[in-house]
Parts: structure tokens; C-alpha cells; sequence
């Protein structure tokens, strides 16, 4: 955790070759490491109990134009937060296969990615507490959603999701009957160009 933070002249990163992790292991290990501009593979599938493993990671990495394999389908409380968040060259987002969400798991995960035009497939329909608080926040370039399956909903789970995203013109079909405390509070605050709900 923050090995590499600051490290405004830092080109490439390291191989990190680990498919077994721990609680906050590469969290924050790239922030703001402003000339970085590719990723390293990130190998593990499972990251059960690897809390805020790749919390911020690369946060405010800007000059990072892709991001890397994400292949977990087991995921962790916190394990993605804020990991791209300020990556403003970002031009696409990596494949997001986990069908089982966990709490905070993709909380602002993609903040403030201006570049970004299109969101990954969100194929989740077991939702978490706040699994996609601020997801897309400020993606001022974001213009189609992603679909959103789950049928069954949780607390704050879709808070803020797309809050700022002024270029969003259309919203996803939001398929739950039931709803839930806060769930879709905020959810397109500030979508500006949406015409159709």
C-alpha cells in the first residue's frame, strides 16, 4: 500500500505477479503517479476477504489511457474502490464478469474519468450495500449506460451512480418491483442531456 504514490515521473509499473491477496495490499500503491501510462496484469480471480485490495490504486493516474484485465468473479468488501478514480485519459473501462456483488465493491470506481465514453457490462444481479455508490460520477464523456439486470435490490446501491455524467442521454431499464432504502437516490443527479427516463 502506497509503495509507488507520488512518483510523478514513474513511466511503468512493476510485474505484479500475485494471484493470492490481502486486506489493502496494492491500495494507493500508484495515486497520483501522474506519468504513468500503462497498468500491470493484476492476475487474481478470487478476492474473497481482500478487502480494499486495489482501493485507489491507480486514483489520479492521468496520463493512464487503459486499464488492466479485472478477471475476479469472487469479489471482496471495498475491492475496487476508487481504483481508477481521476484517471483522466481513460479511455475504456475493463470487463467486469463478478455475477455476485459486495459491499462498496465498485464505490466510485470510475470517478471522474472525463475520457470515458462507454461503461463495461454490469452483469450483477445480487446486489450489495452501496455496490455502485458514485460508480460513474463526473464521466462528463459517458454516454450510453450500462444494462442493469438485478431484480432485486439493495440499500444505496445505486446512489449517485451516474451523478454529473452530462453527456448520458438515455437511462437503463431499472427491472426491480421492489424497492429498497436509498436506492436509487441521486442515481442521475445532474444528467443534464437525459431526455427519456
Amino acid at each position: 500500500a502506497y509503495m509507488f504514490q507520488d512518483c510523478t515521473a514513474l513511466a511503468s509499473a512493476p510485474v505484479l505477479p500475485a494471484k493470492t491477496l490481502a486486506d489493502y495490499c496494492y491500495a494507493y500503491m500508484f495515486q497520483d503517479c501522474t506519468a504513468l501510462a500503462s497498468a500491470p496484469v493484476l492476475p487474481a480471480t478470487i478476492l474473497k476477504d481482500d478487502d480494499y485490495c486495489y482501493a485507489y490504486m491507480f486514483g489520479g493516474c492521468t496520463a493512464l489511457t487503459s486499464a488492466p484485465a479485472l478477471p475476479a468473479t469472487t469479489l471482496a468488501d471495498s475491492c475496487y474502490y476508487s481504483m481508477f478514480r481521476g484517471c483522466t485519459a481513460l479511455v475504456s473501462a475493463p470487463a467486469l464478469p463478478a455475477t455476485t456483488l459486495e459491499y462498496y465493491c465498485y464505490l466510485g470506481m470510475f470517478r471522474g474519468c472525463t475520457a470515458l465514453t462507454s461503461a463495461p457490462a454490469l452483469p450483477a444481479i445480487t446486489l450489495k450495500y452501496y455496490c455502485y455508490y458514485f460508480m460513474f460520477r463526473d464521466c462528463t464523456a459517458l454516454v450510453s449506460p450500462p444494462a442493469l439486470p438485478a431484480t432485486t435490490l439493495a440499500d444505496s446501491c445505486y446512489s449517485n451512480m451516474f451523478d454529473g455524467c452530462t453527456a448520458l442521454t438515455s437511462a437503463p431499464a431499472l427491472p426491480a418491483t421492489t424497492s429498497v432504502y436509498y436506492c436509487y437516490l441521486g442515481m442521475f443527479r445532474g444528467c443534464t442531456a437525459l431526455t427519456s427516463a
